[in-house]
């Protein structure tokens, strides 16, 4: 996506952000939701008045993943994110960080889980530049991704304890 076509989809969200209303944004793939995901979005929404989620296309997480990702299309992931209470918007990107649309949407708070360093987060000048916050939210659990998929392939392997 260009630019402009970031400050489109973000212009609705910024006018609300005039209006006074402070957006907390964060991000990721999301390819297989699970509670550590829910907890974080809903520590973050609890920041501000809206939360808005950037969510790496199919290409992108692929590049990033592996080619066996993402497990469900952009369409899907899109929907179960929408779906939670927490989450008011859900922005696709197509690049391998969300760097474009944070600079598009310029929100107040930026919030990541906490396997995160604050000076490793990207968009933290951008946020932290205008007067906005970087924060880390604690992770809940041993929540992984990756490791619930190592577990879902370990299940379907052939037992060798005979």
């Amino acid at each position: 996506m260009t630019a402009a076509d970031y400050h489109a989809l973000t212009a609705p969200l910024r006018a609300r952000q005039a209006r006074g209303e402070r957006i907390v944004f964060t991000n990721g793939c999301f390819d297989l939701l699970h509670p550590g995901h829910v907890e974080v979005l809903e520590q973050a929404r609890a920041l501000g008045d809206l939360l808005v989620v950037g969510l790496n296309d199919d290409d992108s997480v692929r590049r990033l993943k592996g080619p066996s990702r993402p497990l469900f299309p952009l369409t899907f992931r899109r929907a179960m994110l929408l779906a939670l209470r927490a989450v008011d918007d859900v922005i696709p990107f197509s690049e391998d960080t969300p760097l474009a649309l944070i600079t598009a949407l310029q929100p107040d708070i930026l919030v990541k889980g906490g396997d995160y360093a604050p000076a490793t987060v990207v968009g933290r000048e951008v946020v932290e530049g205008r007067g906005g916050q970087v924060v880390i939210v604690p992770l809940v659990g041993s929540w992984s991704t990756t490791s619930l998929f190592e577990r879902l392939r370990e299940a379907q392997s052939p037992d060798t304890c005979g």
